[in-house]
């Protein structure tokens, strides 16, 4: 973002001097930084500005706030939600508590995740992608207050940091906007900002040290590009280069077999097809049978499976049937079974039938699929 200050003006020594010391190295200090757009929520913590204002200039446990942050030439949504910062920071009484940095870049940030105690961060559920500042944050000694959304849905536990959201998807509801600003207000008062100024007798916050601790020996080795880059080479680059050299060796020998088997599988899939499906509830188990003909398709060359999409814990369900019995009085038909956790209604689930090869990649490189209807 440009500068604020109008073109042709000058700081004055004196002001300059001054923002050298304007904040406390003592205090809490939170930071915020990121594009400003919309459903980043940026002016979350403005819902309030007066209870924002009580936070920050409490005398006896005061708060600073660090803000950086873009919006693209076009966002005319985003620049106004930058303007209503400003206007916020000009405020007298606000001036000494928050700040607002130019000119947001992956430098200003590397700085930022060194000097915060807190990185905030407000999107609304389920449009973060990553948020991969919370993650650099780590291993400075950072603490995370972040929506359960993008990796914090997945890193957050209660000894780790703070969350925000019950982990469901509002869209844009105002009220439920509003609500979440409540509550961030709540966890800052009530929780964050008393245990940082809880002391011992050394002047030590100790709960604060221990969730910090707790934060960045438990966290930071998972959310790491070295782990990244290790699960990628191990569980992907090295089986898929093993992977083509299998298929290379004997002069592609097993590579035009798979290839033959595709080209037979795609002429013979038209003839598969389901029967009838039945599912009961037993306890806490749902049992299915589906009826699988597969004309002239090989019982080997499939795989039947009940399928389920993800719900709100993000968890698509895959769970292999067995093929039990055949049917009786029909020609390559059989009974396929699999029972399957009753947490989740029986209708979430529905059976298909996909091709199986060993060393074949579906639906990548064989993309018929027979969904039950």
């Amino acid at each position: 973002m440009a500068s604020t200050r109008r073109p042709g003006t000058r700081r004055r020594p004196e002001a300059i001097e001054g923002a050298k010391h304007l904040f406390d190295p003592n205090a809490l200090t939170l930071g915020f930084a990121r594009r400003f757009a919309t459903y980043k929520r940026p002016n979350m913590l403005l819902q309030d500005p007066q209870r924002l204002l009580r936070l920050l200039t409490n005398p006896e446990r005061p708060v600073q706030l660090i803000l950086a942050g873009k919006a693209h030439p076009a966002d005319q949504a985003g620049q106004a939600l930058i303007r209503q910062w400003m206007q916020f920071i000009r405020r007298g009484d606000a001036r000494q508590h928050v700040i607002f940095l130019s000119d947001y870049d992956m430098l200003l940030t590397e700085h930022l995740v060194q000097g915060v105690d807190v990185w905030i961060n407000t999107p609304r559920r389920p449009w973060e992608a990553s948020g991969t500042s919370g993650m650099k944050v780590l291993v400075n000694g950072g603490i995370n207050l972040s929506e359960l959304d993008g990796w914090w849905a997945e890193a957050y536990a209660p000894d780790v940091g703070w969350a925000l959201g019950d982990g469901l998807e509002h869209g844009d509801d105002p009220a439920w906007d509003a609500a979440e600003a409540e509550a961030l207000y709540e966890r800052l008062e009530r929780e964050v900002v008393p245990e940082f100024y809880a002391r011992d007798d050394k002047g030590i916050p100790t709960a604060w040290v221990a969730r910090m601790r707790e934060s960045m020996a438990r966290l930071t080795p998972l959310f790491s590009a070295n782990r990244a880059v290790r699960e990628y080479t191990e569980q992907h680059y090295l089986p898929s280069a093993a992977a083509f050299h299998a298929r290379q060796a004997d002069k592609g020998a097993l590579a035009k077999q798979m290839v033959d088997w595709r080209h037979a599988l795609e002429e013979k899939w038209p003839t598969v097809r389901f029967g009838e499906v039945k599912a009961e509830t037993k306890g806490d188990q749902h049992l299915f049978e589906v009826l699988v003909y597969l004309g002239k398709v090989a019982p080997d060359a499939v795989r039947v499976e009940l399928y389920a999409d993800a719900a709100n814990d993000g968890i698509v369900i895959r769970s292999e049937m067995k093929r039990v019995r055949p049917i009786l009085g029909a020609v390559n038909g059989y009974v396929y079974a699999a029972s399957v956790p009753a947490s989740r209604p029986a209708s979430d689930y529905t059976a298909r039938v996909i091709p199986h090869y060993d060393g074949v990649a579906v639906p990548l490189e064989v993309t018929p699929i027979l969904w039950q209807r």
